[in-house]
């Protein structure tokens, strides 16, 4: 049995690009970057790396749109975020511009006041500037713009209070004679 260095590279290649792109989709760059790391020669892996992309396997486009599907709808990123990993993923500028059309304003505003609906329930008694201030520190994590961030906290928190005082005004002693 030959040793893995006696191998040849390009059936190297092609099983170690097998093994990464069974856990998950992976970009042309990513897999090169694996390639490159275990000693797979440029040539081999532009001739594997080109074939993959040829019968469809490796398809940066769709790995750009399933991305920013995915870590949108679960993670509630905002599309500054979304474009930094996949340019971290080596996404072509292009690619990831097409992608994230399908976030548009009012979606990214919505998953950004889910989020923030979201955390206010676990942020306990805090004080209000408190509770602001990490609502809107946790959106710009999330890659949110200041101003999407303070409008939509400012939005929900208004209406938290309103839901409150509203609640408080709530004779339940009333409620009680409605029922019996």
């Amino acid at each position: 049995m030959k040793d893995k260095e006696e191998r040849d590279p390009a059936e190297r290649a092609r099983e170690i690009c097998l093994r990464l792109l069974d856990v998950r989709p992976r970009t042309y760059i990513e897999l090169a970057e694996a390639l490159t790391k275990r000693g797979i020669p440029d040539e081999v892996i532009d001739e594997v790396l080109d074939r993959y992309r040829e019968v469809g396997m490796v398809d940066d486009a769709a790995f750009a749109r399933a991305w920013v599907s995915s870590r949108h709808r679960g993670k509630k990123l905002s599309r500054r975020a979304l474009s930094s990993e996949l340019r971290r993923k080596g996404v072509d500028t292009e690619l990831v511009d097409e992608a994230l059309e399908q976030v548009d304003d009012d979606s990214e505003r919505e998953a950004a006041r889910e989020l923030v609906v979201k955390r206010l329930r676990s942020m306990g008694s805090a004080p209000p500037d408190a509770v602001f201030r990490r609502l809107v520190g946790m959106l710009g994590r999330k890659g949110y713009g200041s101003g999407v961030a303070i409008g939509v906290v400012k939005e929900v928190l208004a209406e938290h209070a309103a839901t409150a005082e509203m609640a408080e005004q709530i004779d339940a002693d009333a409620l009680e004679d409605i029922d019996g």
